[in-house]
């Protein structure tokens, strides 16, 4: 080994370095905000933005984390290359959307899988560097990753601290009608750069303790072992349950595989715990031990399970970028399954087969995410292609396929797919030409249906009555709050006719077979319906609904006026609710201008 963590002094020179470091990142970050909010360069470009954003937010840390215990001439090389790494998948990660020229930040999937992707890629390197060696001694690994996690959870605390310090200043300064402080707090020109420097800052006063930051991992881990125990009781007794009990209960959760692979994850972190390096300062307790050797072998069918769940939600439905993620993880997890296995019943040392296996498997997950955020392996991409086949083979009926995935969670390979299946033509074009024209993924919980698209079901009670001309003949761009949700298949609405307005012009009442409440439609100036009110709950028993469906009921003044100050109408809500005998109004209803 050249050169240890502790042989390292740390100069006054990486200290201002690394403040540096932090301004600079903040101020580009700061410039990077206000030319996305002003629409000026290099916001114009999409794609140049997403780069940009990608290696400000991710470069800096490589600086911040490496410059203490690496070579400067390595620090300057993985500086760079993780900056061309990061400028590649940020330019994917803006190109793969379905509107690339729109200028957005990264997606939170990205920016959270990368940082972590990028925390195993600099130690893996940053501990071959330390050791001069292409594969470190395992020591290293464990002393590197556990120090650098702590300081990270310290110097976030910090920031967190240093922010509530500030508000407050700004608080006594406004007690005394100085307002300057407050606002400063709230200009980005301020708050990003500051926020990054102190993080630096942070970074170098942990960095600087180095006993303290052991000290802290060594209570940390000390602590978290003696929770293995209890966590691998829990395992067995669920695994042992489970003939009693049957997989079907596992499936029915629709989560069975996330939370077995949490556990999973808690159980590596655990063991990894109670192993710490290898070379612990005093025997490790027999309970331990035991747990971790328990703990091993449990891994195996909980990753197991976790697989076949997914296999079979993949088979029935497909791919989706979430199972493919989740693919991903079963992949991680079986490598730590398989290798803590075999380190559990391997003679010799306790559990030491798994210092293998970690390092193999932080490999892997390198390589996963890589994939995963990159054209090789990009979960839309593939889930995508996943449907059409789904689609060509008959596996999915036209009124059945997932339109609203394909146009907004399919991104730009989505789109692509929908333009496909229009120049098909068809019932299925016409519905792919319709999904096309959709602007909002969440206005409709359903599936965005349409008059044009989907058979409404209204039922107009009593018996014989007649809706007004244009309500049903209208095209409802929406289902969702102000829409009509009436659709054929889902049990229709029922629909009563009642001046509510006191216009003399009777508005349309719904009922919606799956909610207990009116929705009031009323026609504008232009003719076109509008819903512009709705009840509280109509559960109040199967006789009230009859008469209601019977036309036995009256239109009543409300209980309470609305009260007109000035150029204000207040309106007031009873305070007393539900199924009265003789329940009083929830407030006036008012014809809206529109």
């Amino acid at each position: 080994m050249a050169y240890g963590v502790e042989e390292r002094a740390i100069s006054p020179v990486i200290g201002w370095t690394r403040i540096a470091t932090g301004l600079a990142q903040g101020v580009l970050l700061w410039a990077l905000t206000e030319a996305a909010d002003n629409k000026v360069w290099p916001a114009t470009s999409g794609p140049l933005f997403g780069v940009l954003a990608a290696v400000v937010l991710f470069t800096p840390f490589v600086v911040l984390a490496g410059i203490a215990e690496m070579r400067r001439r390595n620090v300057a090389i993985w500086a760079v290359a993780v900056a061309v790494v990061m400028a590649l998948l940020g330019l994917h990660d803006v190109t793969r959307r379905a509107a690339a020229d729109i200028v957005e930040w990264l997606t939170p999937e990205m920016m959270v899988f990368t940082a972590a992707g990028l925390f195993i890629g600099h130690h893996l390197l940053e501990a071959g560097d330390l050791d001069d060696r292409l594969i470190a001694r395992y020591p290293t690994y464990f002393d590197l990753a556990w120090k650098h996690g702590v300081q990270l959870a310290m110097s976030v605390g910090f920031v967190g601290v240093f922010w509530l310090v500030l508000t407050l200043g700004g608080a006594l300064f406004k007690l005394i009608g100085i307002e300057f402080v407050e606002e400063l707090l709230r200009k980005t020109w301020f708050a990003i750069p500051a926020t990054t420097t102190m993080f630096a800052a942070a970074v170098q006063l942990t960095d600087v303790r180095h006993a303290l930051i052991r000290g802290v991992r060594t209570v940390a881990l000390t602590l978290l072992s003696w929770l293995l125990p209890v966590l691998v009781f829990l395992a067995a007794a669920f695994m042992a349950s489970l003939p009693f009990t049957g997989l079907e209960v596992l499936w029915n959760t629709k989560s069975a595989a996330a939370i077995l692979l949490s556990a999973s994850a808690v159980m590596v972190i655990l063991i990894n715990a109670a192993y710490q390096d290898g070379v612990p300062d005093s025997p490790t307790p027999l309970v331990l031990r035991w747990a971790g050797r328990i703990g091993g072998l449990l891994m195996i069918p909980l990753v197991g399970v976790a697989a076949y769940a997914l296999c079979l939600r993949i088979g029935q439905y497909g791919l989706t970028p979430d199972r493919i993620i989740a693919a991903a993880c079963v992949v991680a997890g079986a490598c730590y399954a398989v290798g803590y296995g075999v380190a559990a019943v391997l003679p010799g040392l306790w559990m030491k087969a798994l210092e293998v296996t970690n390092v193999v498997t932080a490999f892997v997950v390198l390589g996963l995410l890589l994939a995963l955020f990159s054209p090789l392996a990009d979960p839309a991409r593939l889930s995508v292609n996943d449907q059409m086949a789904r689609i060509a083979a008959g596996k999915v009926a036209a009124d059945k396929i997932d339109y609203r995935f394909l146009r907004f969670d399919g991104e730009k390979y989505g789109r692509a797919a929908l333009e496909g299946l229009v120049k098909k033509g068809g019932d299925t074009g016409k519905r792919a030409s319709v999904a096309l024209k959709w602007t909002n993924k969440w206005s409709d919980p359903g599936n965005y249906a349409s008059q044009t698209d989907f058979q409404m079901e209204v039922r107009p009670f009593p018996a014989g009555t007649a809706l007004p001309a244009g309500f049903l003949t209208q095209k409802w761009e929406l289902q969702g709050e102000f829409g009509l949700p009436c659709r054929k298949g889902e049990n229709g609405c029922n629909a009563y006719l009642a001046d509510l307005t006191g216009d003399g012009v009777q508005e349309v009442l719904v009922q919606p077979s799956l909610e207990a409440a009116l929705l009031v439609y009323w026609r504008g100036a232009d003719g076109k319906w509008r819903q512009i009110a709705r009840t509280e709950t109509l559960d109040c028993g199967k006789q009230r609904l009859d008469a209601l469906d019977a036309g036995r009921f009256t239109v009543v003044p409300p209980r309470l006026n609305d009260l007109q100050v000035e150029d204000h109408r207040f309106e007031f809500e009873p305070l007393v609710r539900g199924c009265m005998t003789t329940p009083p109004r929830k407030s006036r209803i008012r014809p809206v201008t529109y």
